[in-house]
């Protein structure tokens, strides 16, 4: 591989280890994976504490995934990949229901104004169609009608994303909401009933030492087929040298280092690749940069005295009463016996970097969060046995009306630098799962020209990739 071309990997999230075992596989390049952080996975991975293995907030391998990654992550993984059902519920005028959604739970245990309301504003769609408009308030009320949209969405997306739905992009929409309209929604509870459910309906799949075993499975498969992986270094400078190459400057703890590369792939957030450039990116770039914006998360873990605290994976607390978002736990996830008499819970509570609530203490977040638990009237019985709290910076991008116009300045930028490629959830601005970020990085990894070819990348290739990707919607 001595005259292969070089490619350099900014990220070892699933997509940045993803598309070094692809390429590695392929024995198409040598490759460099360089992470700030010093463990694999990004929001995707896992740690330890308190004895127990623990995710950044709750997640899934959902079955939707193609079925040749699947195929090798059950290499990988083999017996530790499991297969798990789905057994959460949603908090819903103050009453659970259970998620996925089924039947005779909704008949039994639905709100019945909500209920009532519901079937009016179907009836109301089946007679009259509604224009759809711009905005994620505009879409869902087109599609769902007003009862689930105030008493569901509209709150939910007020936490998490901490704007008004008037303000995101219908883009938001389409791409976050699964069950978008009242005949997805149908055949969403049609798929719970005996007879009627497909193969894998309400179930996921879950590495047994927690959702970080995937990306830390494709790293060492990568490492193992020649990729360098650099944890623990942080990129401070990109730039393209005269002779079409590529130089990443890298530190850590006050060493740095230099890496010479024939390609640049990046999947940190392309707003922050576009600062990293020297010299530095033109004005138009950087203005863009600043116009797209992330929502934070704050993960607080109460470590709790009991060895399971429900029957229940995850809460979902969409109500406005309460902060937290939803609330994990992920010994049901894992399904797993110890610690025994230890259990951990997960509550994810939404957040922005500078504002009050980023500021708390691991203390004062945890006596947050163990009122709202309360207020939803679950089973807190004693006081946690310990706290332990986790920043994510860029949770999830906002979508915000006109997010379009900076994005596609910084899309194009970074398509007009030949070598350079943007790809995964942040290289992207994507709302999409471990599965979708994966399938970029096959994606990508097909596109780059196998020896003897001189490295070249088929950008042909890559654009109907991106067309594909373009359709993606997030799997819950």
């Amino acid at each position: 591989m001595a005259d292969a071309p070089h490619v350099v990997i900014l990220g070892a999230g699933p997509a940045g280890v993803g598309g070094a075992f692809a390429l590695r596989r392929a024995a198409k390049a040598r490759v460099t994976v360089v992470e700030a952080q010093r463990a694999v996975g990004g929001n995707a991975g896992s740690f330890e504490w308190q004895g127990q293995r623990l995710d950044y907030g709750s997640h899934r391998l959902h079955p939707a995934t193609e079925p040749a990654i699947l195929a090798d992550i059950r290499t990988m993984l083999g017996a530790d990949l499991l297969d798990r059902p789905r057994h959460g519920r949603i908090r819903l005028r103050g009453k659970w229901i259970h998620v996925p959604l089924k039947p005779v739970d909704l008949l039994v245990r639905l709100d019945k104004g909500f209920a009532l309301g519901t079937l009016g504003d179907m009836a109301a769609k089946a007679f009259g169609r509604r224009d759809e408009g711009h905005t994620f308030a505009s879409v869902l009320l087109a599609n769902l009608g007003r009862t689930i949209c105030d008493d569901f969405y509209f709150p939910y997306a007020r936490k998490i994303w901490g704007r008004a739905p008037e303000e995101l992009s219908g883009v938001q929409a389409r791409r976050r909401v699964s069950a978008g309209s009242f005949g997805k929604l149908l055949r969403k509870v049609l798929s719970q009933v005996p007879g009627l459910k497909p193969p894998m309906a309400g179930r996921f799949f879950y590495p047994r030492r927690g959702y970080g075993q995937i990306s830390e499975a494709y790293a060492e498969a990568a490492t193992r087929a020649g990729a360098e992986l650099l944890l623990g270094w942080k990129a401070v400078a990109v730039e393209r040298g005269a002779g079409g190459r590529w130089t990443v400057t890298i530190a850590r703890e006050g060493e740095s280092r230099r890496l010479e590369a024939d390609h640049l792939w990046s999947t940190i957030p392309i707003s922050l690749l576009a600062r990293l450039m020297k010299p530095a990116a033109p004005d138009a770039v950087l203005r863009a940069a600043g116009q797209i914006d992330y929502r934070a998360m704050l993960l607080v873990y109460l470590q709790l005295d009991t060895d399971r605290f429900t029957p229940f994976d995850a809460h979902y607390l969409p109500g406005a009463d309460l902060a937290i978002t939803r609330l994990s736990e992920p010994k049901i996830y894992a399904d797993a016996a110890e610690p025994a008499g230890r259990t951990i819970l997960c509550a994810e509570l939404p957040a922005s970097p500078g504002d009050g609530r980023w500021e708390l203490d691991d203390a004062a977040l945890g006596a947050l969060v163990a009122g709202d638990i309360r207020r939803a009237g679950l089973p807190l019985a004693k006081e946690p046995l310990a706290v332990h709290v986790r920043r994510l910076r860029q949770a999830y991008p906002i979508y915000l009306v006109g997010y379009e116009q900076p994005f596609g300045v910084l899309d194009d930028w970074a398509e007009s630098l030949p070598g350079l490629l943007t790809y995964g959830r942040q290289g992207l601005f994507a709302h999409d799962n471990t599965h979708h970020a994966l399938a970029m990085a096959y994606g990508a990894a097909d596109c780059l020209g196998p020896p003897p070819l001189p490295g070249g990348f088929d950008l042909a290739k890559w654009g109907r990739y991106r067309k594909v990707f373009a359709t993606h919607v997030v799997e819950d």
